[in-house]
């Protein structure tokens, strides 16, 4: 495992844009029309940023999986102007006030204590289920071993991943589609 640069963005967004495709929370953010593609691509950029600036992005070792960590989200004009593109660009001026109304549901499960935000993981679709999500897993939990880890997942078959690796569900949120909220 290595912690990304950003000459690592390609493969970042690639990753995420192809293993997050289907995934309903990222569905509901990102504006379904013809530019759709589009729009993901620029939300995993948008992400990449962030967690860049705010966190820690990591690649595993075989360049097939890559993990987002939020530790404090930092405010700065890049930021504001990131966030300006997404509402813009993924979003859409429609979708902005469920979008909002689901980032607070989500803030107030968050834990009070200082905790990692594991955003993302990824792998490559075509490279799932040969557990090297879970050796990176396991390589991440590793280092944040002294941490408190919290994640959403709208991904049913992502649960018994995470509660392989001490993962327990402390709240299930419904947005119209069922996001399940972890903490270890």
């Amino acid at each position: 495992m290595r912690k990304a640069t950003f000459n690592d963005k390609d493969l970042v967004v690639d990753i995420l844009s192809q293993s997050f495709n289907e995934n309903k929370s990222i569905n509901f953010v990102v504006k379904q029309d013809k530019k759709r593609a589009q729009r993901v691509k620029t939300l995993m950029e948008y992400s990449f940023f962030t967690g860049m600036s705010s966190g820690a992005v990591y690649i595993d070792d075989t360049n097939l999986a890559c993990a987002i960590f939020l530790h404090e989200k930092k405010t700065t004009l890049s930021s504001i102007l990131w966030d300006l593109k997404l509402v813009f660009k993924v979003i859409g001026i429609k979708n902005v006030f469920n979008v909002l109304k689901r980032e607070q549901e989500i803030a107030k499960n968050q834990p009070k204590s200082d905790f990692k935000h594991l955003w993302y993981l990824g792998v490559f679709p075509k490279s799932q289920g040969k557990g090297i999500g879970s050796k990176f897993l396991t390589d991440l939990l590793d280092f944040y071993k002294n941490d408190l880890i919290y994640l959403e997942t709208s991904t049913l078959r992502n649960l018994p991943l995470y509660k392989r690796h001490g993962f327990s569900i402390i709240n299930e949120i419904n947005l119209g589609y069922k996001l399940f909220i972890l903490k270890k």
